[in-house]
């Protein structure tokens, strides 16, 4: 990579980490259409984009404090195998670094304010558990081990269901089993890079469970996290919702490959392209569910 320049706009372009928008975008994808299936003419456009712009920010505002904290706790080491983080590398002062933790804090704050008039004041405290969390993740909660279960709350039950319930005042069934199929779905990506980090975490203290329970332990749960959620999704066939529950079982294909390719490359750098197809499934499960959930009106 060419030289970054200190706090330039490619060196705070790279901090945000543009590639994990995607998990920020299906969630809202899929409760949107859950909510377009129940509004129908009643449908507003303006609340979901809002509830998607909320998800990229605070998705960015996530990365900037994961990059600082872990630069600041010593995880960020020369030994990294993932791709190179701002605060380790220069490229972000420190204190640049926390005004622009505060700055993106501030705009998801901003922007995340009008959902109350649709959504009503319950929101506000739904908003500050995300914000609350973002930085308990990385300052503590994913060296405990947390890190997936926060992914199924916060990637799963809270953006799918609230995307849905700021447009019908109402939790379904339906929004259930979409909210936690997403949130499994998206595990994946943390699990493959817990699985890419293992001896990495292990020297730094982070317990994640593919450090508690060992490397097979770790395949294992990237297979039956996408499993799982499609099994789930079959839900949908018994409330007539047919091609929500046939057309996510396609996801399945390309989930097994890079399941295979996980283990054939098992460790090292390598893991990092198993890391790009598994962002690339997640975004076609929300497609591919989003479609169905459409279609299934």
């Amino acid at each position: 990579m060419k030289e970054v320049k200190t706090n330039s706009l490619k060196a705070w372009f790279l901090a945000a980490r543009p590639k994990t928008l995607s998990a920020a975008a299906v969630p809202v994808l899929i409760g949107s259409a859950l909510a377009y299936n129940d509004a129908g003419i009643y449908f507003q456009w303006l609340p979901c984009l809002l509830c998607l712009l909320f998800a990229f920010i605070m998705q960015i505002d996530a990365n900037f404090i994961n990059d600082l904290f872990d630069f600041a706790k010593g995880s960020d080491r020369k030994d990294r195998l993932g791709p190179k983080r701002a605060c380790a590398q220069g490229w972000i002062t420190i204190e640049a670094m926390k005004r622009g933790i505060a700055f993106t804090t501030m705009l998801a704050c901003g922007v995340g304010l009008p959902l109350i008039y649709y959504g009503g004041m319950e929101l506000i405290g739904v908003g500050i558990l995300c914000i609350l969390f973002a930085f308990l993740y990385t300052m503590k909660l994913s060296y405990l081990g947390w890190g997936d279960i926060l992914v199924l709350l916060f990637f799963g039950i809270v953006p799918v269901g609230f995307t849905y319930y700021v447009q019908i005042h109402n939790w379904t069934w339906d929004v259930t089993i979409a909210a936690i199929a997403c949130g499994l779905v998206i595990d994946t990506l943390l699990m493959v890079n817990n699985y890419r980090d293992r001896e990495q975490d292990a020297v730094s203290g982070k317990r994640t469970i593919v450090v508690r329970l060992g490397a097979r332990s770790g395949r294992r749960s990237y297979l039956l996290l996408g499993v799982t959620a499609c099994l789930l999704c079959i839900g949908y066939a018994f409330a007539d919702h047919y091609w929500a529950a046939i057309l996510p079982q396609i996801y399945l294909i390309p989930h097994f490959l890079a399941w295979n390719k996980l283990i054939r490359i098992n460790k090292g750098k390598g893991l990092n392209s198993v890391l790009a197809n598994t962002a690339r499934n997640i975004f076609l499960f929300g497609v591919l569910l989003t479609v169905g959930l459409m279609l299934s009106v």
